[in-house]
Parts: C-alpha cells; structure tokens; sequence
C-alpha cells in the first residue's frame, strides 16, 4: 500500500511517495552515530504517511519519529533528528540543502529588508566572499535537536507570523561576527571576524538570543539586562514606566527599583492627601511589563526591587502568592528583597527590624547602599525618634514571612546590597549599586529617571555572552577567547540604539559587559570532581580566576587601544583595587586555594592605563543559549541526564554531554544532600566575578523527617550564603513531581534564559 502513496509537492502538484529517497537522507543523517537504527526511524514515520502528505509534512515526521527515540540508551538520536531538521531547514530557506554564495544571500535578505544595509554598505564583495570561503557550514551538524528547534524558533531571521525562515546557523554567526566588528580597520577586521566566527559556531563562546536573533537585522538594542530606578514622584514613576514598554519591546529583561516610594499613608503635597502606597504603582508596572510580546521572541518580564526594612513589606512579600484577591496581588512580576548586614544580626540575635517609609527618614534609603556605618547609625537614630512613623517586627517573623513566600512560590529572591557595594567594581560613594536585574546576576549604578528624555539618568544596561567551559581543553585558551569577546561585546556597546538617553549616557560612560560561563555541570563530571563534597572548590578557584584575569587583561589591552571608559574614575579599578583585594575572607575557611597569576603587574596596568570597560563577568542562568552548544546551562547540576525543554514546538528532549562516558561522573540535582557545597562554590565563583550570579536554592521535602523543609533550614541557608559573601539569590526550587517530564520541562524552562525570557544568554 505504502508504494502507492502520493505525495503533495510545494507547487500543488501530486507525485508517487520515493521511499528511496526518504532512505538516503536519513541514512545520511544516521552516518558516524552510535546506536541508531535508520530501519527504526523509517518504521516509525512510515506508519504515519497518508495519501496526499504534503512533502513539508513528511519530512516532519521523520524528524518527530528520530526525536522520540532520544534516550539515555541512544543518545545520539540527538543528533540523528538534529541533522534531519538541518537538511529541512535548508530547504525551507534556500530551496536546496547547499546555502547559496554569501554575497548573493546578504543581496537578497538586504533587499528585502531583513538585513540590515549596513553589512553592504561597510563591507565589499571580495570582504563578503572571503567570509564565504572561511565559513564552514558542515559545523551545522554538530547540533543537538534542541539546539535546532530553539534556533528555528528563537535566533534564526524568519517571518515570525507565517514561519518562514530566511537563513542557515553558519550564515547567522558570520554575519554577526561582521557587524560586531564592521568598524574596525580594513586591514585587521577580516581577522577579527573570522577568529569570532570560529569561536561561536564551535561553541567555544556562547552569546545571548538579543545578538543571535538581533544583530544583522535593522533591530539594534542587544544588552540583555536593563535596570531602571524609580524615584518617589509621578513623574518618575511614569517615565519608569514608559522605559520598561520602550525596553520589553526591544528584548530586553527588566529589574525595576522601586524601593524608594514612600508607603500607604504617607503625606502628600504637606498633607492635603494621603498616599495610595506602593502596590497600585506596581500594578502600573506590571501593567507596562506585560504591554509587549518582545518581538515574538519572548515575553516580557520583570524583577521589582524594596528593602526588607520598608514599612509595607509584609504587603509587599506576599504580592506574588495565589491567595488574596487581584486588588492586594501583583502576581506577573517577580521581587527582589533587599538586606544587608544589620538585618542578619537583627536575626541572629532574636531581635527586632523596624520598619519605615523611606520618605519619612532623610538619607537613609542612600545609605542602605553607599555607606553600612551610616545606615547603621541613622537607623537606629531613627527607632530611637518618637516622632517617626514606624513598626516594629520581629526578625525571625520578618525573615520567616520572606522565606515561605520564597518557598512557595519559588520567584522571590534575594540581594545582598552591602556584598553588591563592599565587593564591587563601582565606588558606592560616587556610584552605589542600588539593585540587580531579572536574573539577579547583574550590579551596575542607576539614577532615577525624572522624565523619559533625562539625560543625567541613569538606566544601566549590560551586554552578555559566555564561555563554554565543556569546550576548552586548557585555560590558557581564555586569554585568546576573552580578547574575542571582549572586543565583539564592546563593538556592541557602539553598535546599537539607545531608545533612552538615560541608557546612552551610562552604557557608553560605563561601557558595562558581563561575561559568564556555561556547561560548568560538564566541566566538574569531565573533571571527575562534586557540586557536594568540595572537591571542586579549587578547580573553580583557577578556572574563576583566569577568567577574571584575562577578561580584566583584555580589557585593558582595549583602554591602550581607544581609551579606558569615560567614567572609569568611578570604579575601584581606578584605585588600584581588584576583586581578589575585597572578597569576603570567610571563604579562605573553604577554600585556601593560592593565587596563580600575575594580578600584581595587571594591577599596576590597570591604574595606568585603565579599562575599557567598568565590569566585565557576570554569571546568568543561559537556560535557552546553552541549549545552542548543547551544553549544561550557567553553573547549574543538571535535573536528569536527559533535560526536557520545553519551547513552542512542545517538549525537547537534550542528554547531557558525554553521557554515555561520564554517566557516572554527573551529580544530579536532586542526589546533592544540601545547598552547602553549591553556595561554597557560588562563594568561590564570586571572589572573582565583578557583578554577580544568578544562584539558586534547592531543596527537596523527601531529605526531611516530616516531608517538609524546615524553616530553620531555610534561614540556615540564607546565614550561610551571606558569611561566605554572596550577593544573591534567584530561585528556590522546591523537588515537586519530579517524575512528571511536564512538570520538570517547566520547572527546568522557568527561567528562559534569565528573563522568564530576557536577560538570555
């Protein structure tokens, strides 16, 4: 019956189904795999033909019936299904499986606008056809299926209401590579490009769905991370808010500070009215979050941050939680608390916090970040004033209230404001950090907007991209790749819009990148060493560190070049401190690991010449990016050897890297006895990093006596965390069905790419 089958071409017309020729292209696909079965796949899909399948269909199917078989007893399926979708996807966008020349591709897309003209205008046909020779589209093979469906569905150039896709892989990371660098030199940039290119499309460097699907395209905002801070007037709340739609549109993940509006009850204009509190402003901002859908690639979404002293917070911690009603809940945005030193020892002692309005006590607010003694000092200087409107709390009922609601809902997070400003690149005098981002990894300096076009402002944003620490065999190889991404990230920082003057005025004065890593999980199993028992402590401590190193390095190598970032005097680069001078020294108790390279000649480089750039690392979750190397994401213990993604063509199934070797070098999410090891090596991580980390708690209620978490074992974690120096914490993921691929697919998903979508590398 099979043979008899027709087949419904492009065209409309109708031809005998060529099983033939179904068999060749995946025989080609099976070719060099292990454990996998063409005949299988066939079977598979052939039970699902029927006469008149259109031919788009077909090849469909075969590749849904080679995904299905993805397991952890034939992983390479993986790749089977992968190079099935590649030789679709070709087809879709060239008609043919050979991309056509380069020149004529750039040409075409130009023309029809998906380009941006600019690639034509820089570079001449000769420059285009020696990127044509170097590219190297066989690299298209060496994805995984999840790479493929989040490419197509995420990075690729296509028209996002019909489906139709305009590109390969290879011809999306040269042509970002040449935009990124179209402004250097005539006689070096060809180089620049195609050591950037090498770099990318081997998955030696991972960058952020901002530059993947934005960058070659007329679209030119490209930083992941954007952080506004609102101010307590109208006029500052509205311009905050008409920055997050102009920012949600563009791509870009967004951490609000809010913390400085004044409470419900507070004077008005001398007390001809009350205040309505900080909630309906809220709603107003989650009101202007959910306004845009980011161009199709993702949705909006957003982290709002209020220290923990503020006197609305038992309101304002609950806002995510599903009891109450709509009118006292604020559910579609995420919170960031704030604490600091003196909230810990109020704990620790059974003592009380009080809480106030920041409208009610002059320069307190500004000392929570810039200066620890101060806030000490005015804050009990303003428990101690009758006058002052204020409430009295207990700390172990404050931080227990905040640790249920971090529990439950798993999107209440943490920051650390006194770590962010005493181990920072920035001088909390001049330029106190005042909040993070979505995914808690970011710590620039912001000012409140006071209209949309205020140019003293500041709105920071920050470029990110990552290195694959599964790829590199030495760590020598990160001298060369921070070069690389230094240069591309800052190129960026020149390259794009600024739809905010506010955003100009800091990221060209600041010039802001955060490199991060991904596939640590990999690297510790390939390593032979554990997230629990400590045996990664000094791995991380010299890989961490020669990351810092040489991105430090390569920045500064930039300052000799073109000059150090205008507003470098700003940072405490420029007094000759670095990281490694400021860290928390609780950690030597954990890790004593010595020093291995030259900080002392960098130092003295450094205070001479400057760096191009105020920050440079940053370590975000890359739930979404990693999937394009097939790699573990961010520093995360996988949940499974097989993760299940989840994306708009339903559930993707990935095997972790070298499963079938280092099956039992992996240590499993749920196998690790407790946050312990994880937070030490976190602590490790943050001695170098100059920003921070998107970390997060785990627990599972089966390791308890009563099956559930104990709230001392919460408070435990947050006490040890803050000891060992770090800054923040994302989620808290409760095991919960672990068993049930939906739930996990979600759960795994929930950060896409740290901005529920934004933030995305």
């Amino acid at each position: 019956m099979t043979d008899q089958l027709f087949v419904t071409k492009r065209n409309g017309s109708k031809e005998p189904l060529d099983l033939e020729k179904l068999h060749k292209v995946v025989s080609w696909a099976a070719k060099g795999l292990n454990n996998v079965s063409v005949s299988q796949v066939e079977m598979k899909s052939h039970i699902q033909f029927y006469d008149g399948i259109k031919t788009e269909d077909i090849h469909e199917t075969i590749i849904k019936s080679a995904a299905d078989l993805i397991s952890e007893e034939s992983p390479d399926y993986q790749y089977l299904a992968a190079r099935l979708s590649i030789f679709h996807l070709r087809k879709k966008a060239y008609g043919q499986f050979e991309p056509p020349q380069l020149y004529n591709h750039v040409v075409k897309l130009c023309e029809a606008g998906k380009y941006d003209q600019h690639l034509l205008a820089d570079y001449s046909k000769e420059e285009i056809d020696a990127m044509n020779d170097f590219v190297d589209h066989s690299r298209d093979l060496n994805f995984s299926y999840a790479a493929v469906k989040q490419l197509e569905g995420k990075y690729l150039v296509q028209n996002r209401v019909t489906g139709q896709i305009y590109e390969s892989p290879q011809y999306l990371y040269v042509l970002v590579s040449a935009c990124l660098f179209a402004n250097y030199p005539k006689e070096t940039r060809l180089d620049y490009v195609q050591r950037f290119y090498d770099a990318i499309s081997q998955f030696k460097i991972s960058l952020p769905t901002p530059i993947m699907s934005g960058v070659r395209t007329p679209t030119r905002q490209f930083s992941s991370c954007v952080l506004i801070e609102c101010g307590d007037s109208l006029d500052s709340i509205n311009a905050t808010s008409s920055a997050i739609v102009k920012y949600v549109s563009q791509r870009a993940g967004i951490g609000v500070n809010a913390g400085r509006i004044r409470a419900l009850g507070s004077e008005i204009r001398g007390g001809e009215a009350f205040h309505t509190g900080c909630i309906p402003f809220y709603k107003h901002f989650q009101t202007a979050v959910k306004s845009c859908s980011q161009g199709g690639v993702r949705g909006g979404a957003a982290t709002l941050f209020y220290p923990l002293w503020h006197l609305e917070v038992e309101s304002l911690i609950v806002l995510k939680n599903n009891r109450g009603v709509d009118d006292n809940r604020v559910r579609h945005l995420d919170y960031g608390v704030q604490f600091n030193r003196m909230m810990y020892h109020r704990l620790i002692k059974n003592e009380n916090i009080t809480l106030f309005s920041p409208s009610d006590v002059p320069g307190l607010y500004d000392a929570f970040f810039a200066d620890q003694a101060e806030f000490e000092a005015l804050y009990v200087k303003y428990e101690n004033d009758p006058s002052i409107r204020k409430k009295s709390i207990k700390a172990t009922e404050l931080f227990g209230l905040f640790a249920q609601e971090r529990a439950s809902t798993g999107r209440i997070y943490l920051q650390n404001v006194d770590h962010c400003n005493t181990h920072s690149p920035f001088d909390p005098k001049v330029a106190p950090i005042k909040q993070s981002n979505l995914c808690l990894e970011i710590a620039l300096p912001t000012k409140p907007l006071h209209d949309i076009n205020d140019e003293d402002a500041e709105i920071a944003l920050c470029t990110l991209s990552a290195f694959n620490l599964g790829a590199i065999k030495s760590l020598d190889e990160l001298e060369e790749l921070s070069r690389l991404a230094v240069r591309a990230l800052d190129c960026l920082l020149d390259y794009q819009d600024y739809p905010v003057p506010a955003a100009r005025n800091s990221s060209l004065n600041r010039r802001t990148l955060g490199i991060g890593v991904i596939n640590y999980a990999y690297y510790l199993a390939k390593n032979g060493v554990r997230y629990s028992d400590g045996s990664a402590n000094d791995l991380t401590h010299r890989t961490f560190e020669a990351i810092q190193y040489y991105l430090l390095k390569a920045s500064n190598e930039l300052a000799k070049e073109q000059g150090a970032c205008p507003k470098f005097n700003e940072t405490t680069y420029a007094q000759g401190i670095l990281p490694i001078d400021t860290y928390k020294k609780d950690l030597d108790a954990v890790c004593s690991e010595s020093l291995k390279l030259d900080w002392e000649a960098l130092r003295q480089s450094i205070q001479q010449f400057g760096l191009r750039n105020s920050t440079l690392s940053a370590l975000m979750p890359s739930e979404t990016s990693s999937q394009i190397s097939n790699a573990t994401n961010g520093i995360e213990p996988p949940r499974g050897y097989i993760s299940i993604k989840a994306s708009k063509d339903g559930i993707l199934k990935q095997v972790v890297p070298e499963f079938e070797t280092l099956k039992n070098q992996y240590e499993l999410l749920w196998n690790i006895p407790s946050n312990k090891g994880y937070l030490e090596l976190v602590a490790v991580m943050q001695k170098f990093v100059d920003q921070t980390i998107s970390a997060n708690t785990n627990y599972d209620p089966n390791k308890f006596p009563s099956g559930k978490v104990p709230m001392q074992q919460l408070l435990k974690d947050l006490l040890y965390a803050y000891k060992l120096g770090v800054k923040t914490l994302y989620y808290h993921n409760t095991r919960d069905g672990a068993e049930d691929p939906q739930k996990e697919a979600k759960a795994a998903a929930q950060d896409d790419d740290c901005a529920g979508g934004a933030c995305k590398i």
